[in-house]
């Protein structure tokens, strides 16, 4: 009797995996490629994917499209394996700065909440993590280098005064930008006074991981994965790619340039906070294969509060007519690009940061969404009258570092159509960005024409934005 109820059991058994290893099959076969760009297949299910992502975009900023949103997905997917493969035969370097790995960090960490833990997303998806984060790190590296390829065909595009004015003049009224409320405002700036006392100690901190790893005790990867505050290496053991010296900050460039394979730097200091470099290999071609470690400047309660103290007093000395704001910038900020100025804040720090210094784009008013890395000066600007100064606040400037300010409110342009005497840089964006669409345009046509390229039946009739897809 025993025997047989073990045999029914096995039945039943072998009767569910084969239901199931049908089912799996069945998936396999439904998922069929409805599109080649080249030597790239794209899958049904990358389609249908991507075309939910574009409607829960647009869902989220408040507009719909007419277009089917599976053909939507289909080109976009199409025109993102066209522009990655392009850019590899091109030798489009992506610049060095984590963004590939910060992304799949971030997109696995979003995922496995959604599921729950990883273990729900594996069964989800049908795959253990490591092939699911390999999956996903390719596709956000083409999606990355699509975009770098799309940059660089539209690099050397430009527009004069006249092309701009003309613009204008074209443009119906019912086209002009209605531009968003703007903000004009000051600032004095501050910094803990113990900086140099929290840098030694960040030094100390790193030189003793040096240390380690130099004597055996420890490795540059797991001193990393375990201190280093660089949210696009730490994870990866402070692990980069191969990449080119030109896309890294000069002492860090520098620094690396020196290193044999395997050696350990010694701590160099750059506008991010201090790092230990580790050359993994000897570099190829000019690319350098490389992790490293990044502390920042940790400071006590009591020294990061110090400033604000200082900046509270300043304020009240402000408020009662002691001293002018822009007296006290002068005086008191330690903000060297605005302090002669009084005060007034700009974005060519910004600029600066992101290697974009040309100066005729340096502003001094701010929309809501282009405070960025400044949302603390937004904050508490939104809760002044125009001619009041803040409280003082910790914030962190354009490289994480911490600092403590206060604002004064100078300005607030409210919402209005755009002119091109009170708005020349916001309509110059727009001529240049149409005549950018115009160059890729004419750009991917040609590519399009020039390459192997199969569409599925079920997509042909589709409404497509470049037509030559379909041959």
């Amino acid at each position: 009797m025993l025997k047989k109820n073990v045999l029914t059991t096995l039945v039943l058994l072998l009767a569910v995996s084969l239901t199931a290893v049908h089912a799996d099959k069945r998936q396999v076969i439904l998922d069929r490629v409805v599109a080649v760009v080249g030597g790239s297949s794209i899958l049904y299910s990358e389609v249908s994917q991507t075309a939910r992502q574009l409607v829960e975009q647009r869902r989220a900023q408040g507009y719909t499209s007419d277009r089917d949103p599976m053909n939507e997905g289909l080109e976009e997917l199409m025109k993102q394996k066209l522009l990655y493969n392009q850019a590899l035969i091109d030798s489009v370097v992506v610049g060095m700065d984590g963004r590939i790995e910060a992304s799949v960090e971030d997109q696995m960490q979003r995922l496995i909440a959604e599921a729950g833990s990883v273990t729900e997303l594996e069964i989800k998806e049908h795959m253990p993590m490591f092939s699911y984060r390999d999956i996903l790190r390719q596709k956000i590296t083409e999606q990355v280098y699509a975009q770098e390829m799309q940059n660089h065909v539209t690099s050397s595009v430009v527009v004069t005064p006249g092309e701009v004015e003309r613009f204008f003049k074209e443009l119906k009224d019912d086209d002009k930008p209605l531009v968003p409320e703007q903000y004009v405002y000051a600032h004095i700036v501050r910094s803990p006074s113990a900086q140099d006392e929290a840098k030694r100690r960040t030094k100390e901190r790193l030189l003793d991981m040096r240390e380690r790893i130099i004597s055996g005790k420890s490795t540059m990867a797991i001193l990393a994965r375990t201190y280093s505050q660089d949210p696009g290496s730490a994870m990866k053991g402070g692990e980069y790619p191969p990449g080119p010296l030109s896309g890294l900050t000069p002492p860090f460039a520098d620094a690396l340039a020196k290193l044999k394979a395997g050696q350990i730097s010694e701590v160099v200091e750059t506008e991010f906070g201090f790092h230990l470099i580790e050359l993994i290999d000897e570099p190829k071609n000019g690319m350098y294969h490389y992790r490293h470690i990044l502390l920042k400047p940790v400071y006590t309660l009591e020294e990061e509060l110090e400033p604000t103290k200082y900046l509270d007093s300043l304020a009240l000395m402000i408020k009662s007519d002691s001293i002018t704001f822009e007296a006290a910038a002068l005086e008191h900020s330690q903000d060297n690009l605005t302090k002669m100025n009084g005060g007034l804040v700009t974005n060519h720090d910004l600029l600066m940061h992101y290697n974009a210094g040309n100066v005729k784009y340096t502003a001094t008013k701010f929309r809501r969404e282009d405070f960025g890395e400044r949302q603390q000066d937004y904050i508490n600007l939104i809760q002044l009258k125009v001619g009041e100064v803040s409280s003082a606040f910790v914030t962190t400037d354009v490289s994480g570092n911490s600092i403590s300010k206060i604002v004064k409110l100078l300005e607030i342009i409210p919402t209005h159509l755009a002119s091109m005497q009170e708005d020349y840089l916001t309509i110059e964006e727009m001529a240049l960005e149409e005549k950018k669409n115009k160059v890729f345009d004419k750009w991917m046509k040609e590519k399009i024409d020039g390459l192997y390229i199969f569409v599925d039946p079920e997509f042909r009739e589709g409404d497509f934005k470049y037509s030559n897809w379909v041959k």
